[in-house]
């Protein structure tokens, strides 16, 4: 089964690739262990809000809105997987 944890980026909200709209960051984990690692490291991070662990995809965000970023575990590395015991 896969899990989502999804957030809103308030650093990178607003400029760049996501001017004028919120950017949202959406990780694939393979399991539930993943996921709350990954929900646990986002809740040290200031920049980061509204963080969720879901095994429903978020689906869809208006792109006028939001600028989305989806990620995988695999695709991580350094601060959000340091120290995962999974």
């Amino acid at each position: 089964m896969t899990f989502f944890v999804s957030m809103t980026d308030n650093f990178m909200s607003g400029w760049g690739g996501a001017v004028r709209q919120q950017s949202k960051y959406i990780i694939a984990c393979d399991t539930l262990a993943q996921a709350e690692q990954i929900e646990r490291i986002a809740k040290t991070r200031r920049e980061m809000a509204y963080i969720h662990v879901s095994s429903k995809e978020p689906k869809f965000y208006p792109l006028r809105k939001y600028q989305v970023t989806r990620k995988t575990w695999a695709d991580l590395g350094g601060v959000w997987k340091e120290g995962f015991q999974g």
